[in-house]
């Protein structure tokens, strides 16, 4: 939980009352926030100033101790998720809507008939390195110290947090009377970027200036790793080819914003863009209230590089309908329609009941982007509520926990096919479409792989439907280990199926492989007998194996991966004419692939059908009530 300290007296004045410790620390508990600690500035400095001294002291530190203020600070722990309560002016405004001492403001965008609006235009390069931006203005701004504090507290809240070290977004804010429209987000050659960065009183090129940070600056340095090793950096410029910004490392000193700011230009890059409206949205509403007119934001049209033109920030609210019998039989509780749109509404959360008195619709504000389905509205009306108010009770139904059956046959055979001599590997669910296909020498017939929508490297490309080439794959990297190396793997394959409601299942699966000098079918083979003879599924051959419930055999098999007459496909009884396994020798051309110098024979088991009771009975279904 992300830890916000805020001014005491700074907050009780905008909560309109002044609160003990102990009152506030309560009105936290029935919020679902807590009040971590109760410190002021000179105190924590006090404490850093303590251990820098136990390793040979720190006169700066000392000297900012001696004249850090008093003030008390309150140190609030909040959910992970209200990114709208990382700031005072976030944290006081939940807490009066609360309190019911203020109405739910309504955000709006500023009405720009005939008024021309500020233009972003985003040049294709971008796409090589930092590809949406998004932006606002904040128009007739009343900054003082305490809110200027607060503005760029915020900003360095959300970078740590939902921005994840300005990784996905980034956030540069500017003196709007200082830099003129239109303007332009641009990718170019670092050597080509000129500009005096804040807090800088020389002029640097952008490469120069990544050096700079790298040798220099502490808190900037972590941030240069994102864009170093790009051929290109983003950049953003005003009508005038005045830098405004490197994102995601540092604005310019000519834009920079000050207590004398009024008109406030909002510019978030990103490579998320969800997250990016996120995070200007939670910028904009939380200091609007600061603007000549409340809670008023002026848009901006952004042109992509497609020459698509979007309008943000988009402050409209989000609608959700669900049912009062859904929320109490969330919480387990009976509150009548009426109570649950009061307690909603105490949460910024807009709740209109239906004419049949259960239907409820829901309007989710932008501030609030942590509620995403009727789940997260139904835990706002347990906040409000009180999960101290709710009854404890009994549960009405007993169970049992226990191992599934499925995990208990996978942990047999690891026992076992270790006492064999094999060594067990665990390897990677996602595996290049080469591997899985080409390298095994099998078609990719579209309907066997499910597919990553945006792989983030070629080595992750789809979910893997065989755990052979995994199996390759780590015997090609210990091939100078001593022969025979004898490996096996037990875990699941993944395959597309249209029958289940995700498109997918899983299929737990067991591969071994023989590597040695010969290619040691046998062993293989041996260990598929043995695997069954534990499993108690006999040959289908064998003297009473006719009347067994389930039996196996092998037949002839044509596996492409597998040398041709060299190879067998297992089946079971229980599953008709379909295979369950195959085993044999690898082709020369799947071990050319895997860069494997010897001989393999491998064997790979669905294990699925031989999951049964000492009756035989499959026990792969869900479990009874």
């Amino acid at each position: 939980m992300p830890t916000v300290g805020v001014n005491r007296d700074k907050l009780f004045e905008k909560l309109g009352k002044v609160y003990t410790d102990e009152e506030f620390d309560h009105l936290c508990f029935e919020y679902g926030i807590e009040l971590d600690d109760v410190t002021s500035e000179k105190e924590m400095l006090r404490k850093e100033l303590a251990s820098a001294m136990a390793k040979g002291g720190d006169n700066k530190l000392a000297a900012e101790a001696a004249a850090a203020s008093e003030e008390v600070i309150y140190k609030i722990d909040i959910p992970a998720n209200r990114y709208d309560m990382l700031c005072v002016e976030g944290i006081a405004r939940a807490l009066n809507i609360f309190r019911g001492t203020q109405a739910a403001p309504e955000y709006r965008l500023a009405d720009m008939s005939g008024k021309p609006l500020q233009q972003m235009t985003v040049k294709p390069e971008t796409s090589l390195v930092r590809p949406f931006v998004v932006c606002a203005v904040l128009r007739g701004v009343a900054f003082d110290a305490a809110r200027y504090n607060s503005f760029i507290d915020l900003q360095d809240k959300l970078h740590q947090n939902l921005c994840r070290q300005r990784t996905l977004v980034a956030i540069g804010t500017h003196d709007l009377a200082k830099i003129q429209g239109p303007f332009t987000y641009e990718a170019l050659p670092p050597e080509d970027i000129r500009f005096v960065p804040l807090k800088q009183t020389r002029e640097f090129n952008a490469k120069e200036l990544m050096q700079y940070y790298l040798d220099n600056d502490q808190k900037l340095k972590k941030f240069v790793p994102i864009i170093h090793s790009s051929v290109v950096y983003p950049v953003i410029y005003d009508a005038n080819r005045t830098v405004l910004s490197l994102p995601p490392i540092i604005n310019g000193q000519h834009s920079a914003i000050s207590l004398e700011t009024k008109d406030v230009f909002i510019e978030c890059t990103a490579t998320d863009l969800t997250k990016a409206k996120v995070v200007l949205n939670t910028v904009v509403t939380m200091f609007s209230e600061y603007c000549s007119r409340p809670f008023e934001v002026e848009p901006v049209e952004v042109t992509d590089a497609f020459g698509n033109k979007t309008v943000y920030p988009d402050l409209s609210c989000r609608r959700l309908d669900l049912t009062t019998t859904y929320v109490n039989s969330l919480l387990g509780v009976s509150l009548p329609g009426p109570d649950i749109a009061t307690l909603l509404n105490k949460m910024q959360v807009s709740a209109t009941l239906g004419p049949d008195g259960t239907a409820l619709s829901v309007s989710v504000p932008p501030t609030r982007s942590d509620i995403l389905h009727a789940c997260d509205v139904a835990e706002d009306v347990a906040i409000a509520h009180g999960y101290n108010n709710i009854a404890t009770r009994i549960p009405p139904t007993a169970t049992q926990g226990r191992e599934l059956p499925l995990n208990q046959v996978t942990e047999l055979l690891r026992s076992e096919l270790a006492m064999a001599g094999f060594t067990e590997v665990l390897t990677w669910a996602l595996v290049s479409r080469a591997e899985n296909f080409d390298q095994l020498r099998r078609p990719d017939d579209g309907a066997t792989a499910v597919e990553i929508g945006n792989p983030a490297t070629a080595e992750f490309e789809v979910c893997r439907s065989s755990l052979l080439s995994s199996a390759l794959k780590t015997l090609g990297a210990n091939k100078e280990n001593a022969l025979p190396i004898k490996l096996f793997e037990v875990s699941d394959a993944i395959l597309l199926d249209s029958a289940v409601a995700v498109g997918a299942r899983n299929e737990r699966r067991l591969v071994a492989v023989y590597c040695a000098k010969e290619s040691g079918f046998e062993v293989v083979h041996g260990l598929l007998n043995r695997v069954m003879e534990v499993l108690g599924v006999p040959y289908r051959d064998e003297p009473g194996a006719s009347s067994a419930p389930v039996s196996y055999h092998w037949a002839p098999a044509a596996d492409p991966a597998l040398f041709p007459g060299r190879q067998a496909a297992v089946f079971a009884s229980t599953c008709g004419d379909k295979p369950v396994g195959v085993f044999g020798i690898v082709h020369p051309e799947v071990l050319t692939a895997f860069e494997l110098p010897y001989p393999v024979s491998a064997l790979e088991l669905n294990i699925e059908p031989f999951v049964f009771d000492q009756f035989y009975q499959s026990k792969l279904e869900p479990l009874s009530n």
